[in-house]
C-alpha cells in the first residue's frame, strides 16, 4: 500500500499529482532544483529536496540523486509525471530493483514504445493499422533519403525516442530532407541522447486523435474514451478536447479496440495513451504510445468523472481498475487550452521573466485551472514555457468552447509574453467553432489567428491617463500623509499627460475638484468617478457606464529604469500604453546594428562556421536552445561574420549580441 510518493517532476503536474495523493491521505515528497526553491510544487509537498543545478541533466534528469532522496524520505512509490524521466525505461528498473514503485509501466513496455521503430513492428504483429514507412536500424543518412524517395514526398521525419514534437521535421521535397534530416537528428540528440529516425508517410489532411487506456496486473484493460488533438503549432498541442467531434460512434470502438490491442500485446499495466492519425475517411493509423500520464488527461477527466491520478495509484497498489469498459459513460464535452510563455509577436519565441500579475480565471464546478505558479513566480529559461493548463466542461461543445473563451479572457499574466491571445483567435475561428479542423489548422489559418494588438477606445485612453496620474501621485512624497489622495484646498488642478498607446500620441487633460475627475482626450470628456482601487483593479463609472477594469503598472518614481508601461485588461483583450518619464529623462538604448542579436535567453548548441565567413541575408548563424526547443540567428542581411562572441555550450541573454556582423 503506498503511503509516501515522491513525485519526481515540477509545475503544475507536480502540483496536480500531489493533490490528489494529499486527498487520498498519501504523504507527497517533492525534488527541485536550485532555480525551482520557491517553486509552489516545493511549497505544497509534505517534504522537499534539492537534487542539484538548474539543468534539467543535473536535477529533474538525474536517476542517481532522484532514488537517494527516494530511499532518504522512505518513498514507496514514486510518479514520473510526464516529460523528464516518465518514459525511461531505466529510471522505472531501477525504482523497481529498490522494491520503490512506479506508478507507469514495467521498463520492457517503456522500452517497447520508447522506439518508435520497435513499436511498429510490435503492432504490425497485433494488427493495429500504420503508416507506411521505413523504422529500421539503419540511419545512414543516404539510406534514409532512399527510402524518404521510395515512400514518397512529403514523408514525415520522427525520433525514434521522441515526442512533444521534438526531433520531428516535414519534409515536403527531396532538396530539403538532408538539412531537415540534420537538424532533427541535432534536437533528438539535445532531447533524448538518441539521434536515429524513422522516415513515414506524411499523411495530408490529418486528424490527431488519441485514446485514453488503463491496464492492470490482472490483465484487465480498458479505454476511457477520445480525445481530439489536432490544434498543434510546431508539433505542439495547443488546445485539446474530448470526446473527438463528429466521429462516427463504429470508428470510435475500433479505435478504443485497436488502443487495447496495442497495451496487451506488449503486457501493459498503469495509464497509457495510444495516438491515431485519422484521414478524411476515418481511417486511422497508429502513431505511437506515450507510457505515462498525458498533458491533456484533465479533459478525459472531465467527460468520464474519474481521477486519473488516483486510479495510478490504485493500480500501483495492485488493485484492479476501478471500472469495467461497459461502465465507462460520456457525460458532455470538455476542452483544455495551455497558457504558454511565448511571444506571437515575436515568432512566438519562448520569453521569460518575474510574473508580476497572475491572475487565473474562477474555478467552480465547470472550470478548472491546474498550474503550478502563482504571482511573483518567475518562469525560467531552464524548464518548459507552459504556465498552466485551462480546462472547461458542459453539456455540449459549444458550451464548453463558450466557458473556455470566457476563462481565457479573465486570465491576466504581465511580466512575460503569453499566447491567450492567440489561443482565443483560435476559440473564435469559424473552422474551429464548427469542429473541422485537422493538424494543418494552425498553417491553414495562419494569418487570420495571429493575435493583433486591440487599439483602445477614447474612454480607455481617458481611463489609462487617470491611472498613471494616481500611480505619479501615489509616489510622490507626500508633507501630509493624513490628507486624502489628490485633496486640494484652492481652485481645481489641471494636469496634462502625454501617453503613447502603440504608434499613437494620446494627450490627455485631467481636471481634479474633490472627488470628481474629468479626463479630456482628442475633443473628447470623460468623467470618471472611482469606486475601488488598489494595485491591480480599478472598478467606477467613466460617463456613467460601470465597469471593472483589471490593470498593472511598474511605473517608477526613480530616473534612469525602464519602468514605463500601464497594461489594462478587458474583455479579453490586452491595452498597453508607454509612459514618458515624468521626472527626469530616461537614457534610451539604441540598437547595436553591427552584430547579431539573441532573440531570448538560452543556450548556445551550434555555430554556423569558423569565423570569418560570408553569409546571405537569411542565412543561420547561430542555433540557441531555450525551453526545450531550437531558435535560428540568422543573417540579417548579405554581409561576413567576423567574429563569434559566444561559443557552443555558452550561455546568453536575450539582446545580446552573439556575433559580429559587417
Amino acid at each position: 500500500m503506498i503511503t509516501t510518493l515522491l513525485i519526481a517532476n515540477r509545475g503544475e503536474i507536480a502540483c496536480r499529482i500531489m493533490r490528489t495523493a494529499q486527498r487520498m491521505g498519501i504523504k507527497t515528497i517533492a525534488v527541485y532544483s536550485e532555480a525551482d526553491a520557491k517553486a509552489q510544487h516545493v511549497k505544497l509537498a509534505d517534504e522537499a529536496f534539492c537534487i542539484g543545478a538548474p539543468s534539467p541533466a543535473e536535477s529533474y534528469l538525474n536517476i542517481d540523486k532522484i532514488l537517494d532522496v527516494a530511499v532518504r524520505s522512505g518513498a514507496d512509490a514514486i510518479h514520473p509525471g510526464y516529460g523528464f524521466l516518465s518514459e525511461n525505461a531505466d529510471f522505472a528498473e531501477r525504482c523497481t530493483s529498490l522494491n520503490i514503485i512506479f506508478l507507469g509501466p514495467s521498463a520492457s513496455a517503456i522500452a517497447a514504445m520508447g522506439s518508435k521503430s520497435e513499436a511498429k513492428t510490435i503492432m504490425t504483429e497485433a494488427g493495429v493499422p500504420l503508416v507506411p514507412g521505413y523504422h529500421g536500424t539503419e540511419q545512414a543518412p543516404e539510406l534514409l533519403y532512399e527510402q524518404a524517395q521510395k515512400i514518397g514526398f512529403p514523408v514525415l521525419l520522427k525520433a525514434v525516442a521522441g515526442g512533444g514534437g521534438k526531433g520531428m521535421r516535414i519534409v515536403h521535397q527531396a532538396t530539403e530532407f538532408h538539412t531537415a534530416l540534420a537538424a532533427a537528428k541535432r534536437e533528438a540528440a539535445s532531447s533524448f541522447g538518441n539521434d536515429h529516425m524513422l522516415v513515414e508517410k506524411y499523411v495530408v489532411g490529418p486528424r490527431h486523435i488519441e485514446i485514453q487506456v488503463f491496464f492492470d496486473s490482472f490483465g484487465n484493460g480498458v479505454y476511457l474514451h477520445d480525445r481530439d488533438c489536432s490544434v498543434q503549432r510546431r508539433y505542439q498541442k495547443i488546445i485539446e478536447e474530448a470526446p473527438a467531434p463528429g466521429l462516427r460512434t463504429s470508428t470510435r470502438q475500433a479505435m478504443g479496440e485497436a488502443a487495447i490491442a496495442a497495451g496487451k500485446a506488449i503486457g501493459y499495466i498503469g495509464a497509457g495513451t495510444v495516438e491515431f492519425l485519422l484521414d478524411a475517411d476515418e481511417q486511422f493509423y497508429f502513431m505511437e504510445m506515450n507510457t505515462r500520464l498525458q498533458v491533456e488527461h484533465p479533459v478525459t477527466e472531465a467527460i468520464t468523472g474519474q481521477d486519473l491520478v488516483q486510479w495510478q495509484i490504485h493500480i500501483g497498489n495492485g488493485e484492479p481498475v476501478p471500472l469495467t469498459q461497459s461502465s465507462i459513460a460520456v457525460n458532455g464535452h470538455a476542452f483544455e487550452a495551455r497558457i504558454y510563455a511565448e511571444d506571437p509577436a515575436n515568432e512566438f519565441l519562448p520569453d521569460t521573466g518575474v510574473l508580476q500579475v497572475y491572475h487565473e480565471p474562477s474555478r467552480s464546478q465547470y472550470v478548472r485551472v491546474d498550474s503550478g505558479v502563482v504571482q511573483g513566480d518567475e518562469i525560467s529559461v531552464y524548464y518548459d514555457p507552459m504556465i498552466s493548463k485551462v480546462i472547461t466542461h458542459a453539456d455540449d461543445r459549444n458550451q464548453a468552447r463558450l466557458r473556455l473563451e470566457a476563462a481565457l479572457s479573465d486570465y491576466h499574466i504581465e511580466g512575460c509574453a503569453t499566447n491567450i491571445a492567440y489561443l482565443l483567435n483560435i476559440l473564435r475561428h469559424p473552422t474551429f467553432i464548427n469542429g473541422a479542423v485537422t493538424t494543418h489548422f494552425i498553417d491553414d489559418y495562419q494569418q487570420a489567428l495571429y493575435p493583433n494588438a486591440p487599439l483602445a477606445d477614447h474612454h480607455f485612453h481617458a481611463l489609462a491617463a487617470y491611472l498613471v496620474h494616481t500611480r505619479q501621485v501615489a509616489l510622490q512624497p507626500r508633507l501630509a500623509s493624513s490628507l486624502p489622495l489628490q485633496w486640494r484646498n484652492n481652485l481645481p488642478s489641471e494636469i496634462r499627460l502625454q501617453l503613447s498607446h502603440q504608434t499613437h500620441a494620446i494627450d490627455a487633460t485631467l481636471r481634479i475638484s474633490g472627488s470628481d475627475t474629468q479626463v479630456d482626450v482628442a475633443e473628447h470628456s470623460f468623467d470618471i468617478v472611482t469606486e475601488v482601487i488598489n494595485e491591480q483593479l480599478w472598478r467606477g463609472s467613466i460617463n456613467n457606464q460601470y465597469l471593472s477594469v483589471h490593470f498593472y503598472s511598474d511605473l517608477t518614481y526613480y530616473p534612469n529604469l525602464q519602468s514605463n508601461k500601464l497594461v489594462l485588461w478587458y474583455g479579453g483583450d490586452q491595452y498597453i500604453w508607454c509612459i514618458p518619464a515624468w521626472d527626469i529623462g530616461q537614457a534610451q538604448s539604441e540598437n547595436d546594428t553591427s552584430g547579431c542579436v539573441a532573440p531570448m535567453n538560452g543556450r548556445v548548441v551550434s555555430l554556423g562556421m569558423s569565423a570569418p565567413f560570408t553569409v546571405k541575408q537569411g542565412d543561420t548563424i547561430m542555433v540557441i536552445e531555450a525551453m526545450k526547443m531550437e531558435h535560428n540567428i540568422r543573417a540579417p542581411q548579405d554581409g561576413v561574420i567576423t567574429e563569434y562572441l559566444f561559443s557552443e555550450g555558452d550561455l546568453v541573454e536575450g539582446g545580446q549580441v552573439v556575433a559580429v556582423f559587417e
